[in-house]
């Protein structure tokens, strides 16, 4: 059964991934047609992140009062209406309209999958869910790609997208009753455990009641968590965002060799997270985190190297992609163990909103502070988000001995 589930959610997170880069696939031809100017993107990224915010910090509440399988499946049904509604949208403001349960359901099956895996699986299957998210970011711009090419407008390709969507919808609500079922067995486990504890009286097993956000940010720790997630998806999103025109203006690359190698850094991250869940379990989430950030920081130096050579930045790119790879879903993992079971649910939920804060607003700042320094700055600020992911993970580790 378990085996089973764990594919279903497999599933929902290539799922997850499929929209994350439409947007940006679609945009050059969707901003002609709609006749805005091509930083209102923006807008529809931000409202995106909104609602994915809120969503994120309520699942501790609806995944406890629903469960699991509930969630994923009517929060990926959103998604798929969602995705429709843009396929129809013909004016901009019904894209930001439907951005809004986009962003609502994107959160929510987002932080409910990555707790039920943390609770349930391997450090190893952590690692592999978030390589199927990368999955799904890179089919979605070839199936874009196709829709565009094939003179169907981008309008078809958000609908194959959609479609896709519903297809999984029908099978997280066909699949309910496993989630149903696992569910059960997971409360009558726990509730032995709490028994036990208490000296078997079961008067003294109650119901988890969901924290509230001030009671989840009190737990020791949490502070620190926070602080290295952001940092994590600040570095992520910053170095997918600005990277290209980082080679093309600072290092003298040509734009299509750039682009190329931009993209790798995505790969480099699905490739990573594949090959880390091979030694995730053996090493742990402590030391996959370190050897991450190890890694990343022998990428930025790649990238920042003051040599002629371009394939020495190029590289850089792609092995800074490599060390990304297990760090998010080792810090997810790690939830539980140091923070408790029964708190790991809001406490995922707000690394979520976090990581939302950290991929919306860093790399905007990043822009704002390289039109001011300079694009050369870009090293500098991947390093310094690379030192505090590092600084924060490693006090947690001190303080949770």
């Amino acid at each position: 059964m378990y085996s089973l589930l764990l594919a279903i959610i497999y599933a929902a997170f290539i799922s997850l991934g499929l929209p994350d880069s439409l947007l940006g696939s679609a945009w050059p031809v969707m901003h002609e047609m709609l006749g805005v100017p091509v930083s209102w993107a923006g807008l529809v990224t931000m409202i995106i992140s909104a609602g994915t915010i809120i969503s994120s910090l309520f699942s501790d509440r609806l995944t406890r009062k629903f469960g699991a399988g509930p969630v994923t499946a009517v929060s990926v049904l959103m998604t798929a209406a969602a995705l429709f509604g843009f396929s129809i949208s013909n004016e901009f403001w019904m894209l930001c309209l439907w951005a809004v349960p986009y962003g609502l359901g994107a959160g929510a099956v987002d932080a409910a999958l990555n707790n039920y895996v943390a609770l349930h699986y391997s450090s190893r299957d952590m690692s592999w869910l978030h390589c199927f998210w990368g999955v799904g970011t890179i089919i979605s711009p070839y199936i874009m790609s196709y829709s565009l090419t094939g003179g169907l407008g981008w309008q078809q390709g958000y609908r194959t997208v959609s479609l896709l969507q519903l297809v999984l919808t029908a099978v997280l609500f066909l699949s309910l009753p496993v989630w149903k079922r696992a569910r059960l067995l997971q409360q009558a486990a726990a509730r032995e455990v709490k028994e036990a504890a208490a000296g078997g009286t079961a008067a003294a097993v109650e119901s988890e009641k969901p924290l509230t956000l001030r009671q989840a940010l009190r737990i020791r720790g949490v502070g620190l968590v926070l602080i290295a997630f952001f940092s994590y998806c600040a570095l992520e999103q910053t170095t997918m965002l600005w990277a290209s025109s980082y080679l093309v203006q600072f290092r003298g690359i040509d734009a299509s060799v750039a682009a190329r190698f931009a993209s790798m850094f995505c790969i480099g991250i699905t490739a990573g997270r594949f090959l880390s869940g091979f030694v995730a379990d053996r090493f742990g989430d402590k030391w996959m985190i370190r050897l991450g950030t190890l890694v990343v920081f022998a990428g930025i130096l790649l990238v920042a190297a003051p040599v002629k050579m371009d394939q020495v930045s190029l590289a850089g790119l792609i092995v800074i992609g490599f060390g990304c790879a297990p760090i998010y879903p080792s810090i997810i993992h790690a939830t539980p163990e140091h923070f408790g079971r029964e708190n790991s649910q809001a406490v995922i939920g707000i690394q979520m909103a976090c990581a939302y804060v950290g991929t919306t607003l860093m790399p905007p700042l990043f822009g704002v502070l390289s039109s001011v320094v300079g694009i050369g700055l870009f090293s500098g600020y991947l390093f310094l988000f690379a030192v505090l992911m590092l600084a924060a993970s490693e006090r947690l580790n001190r303080l949770m001995r």
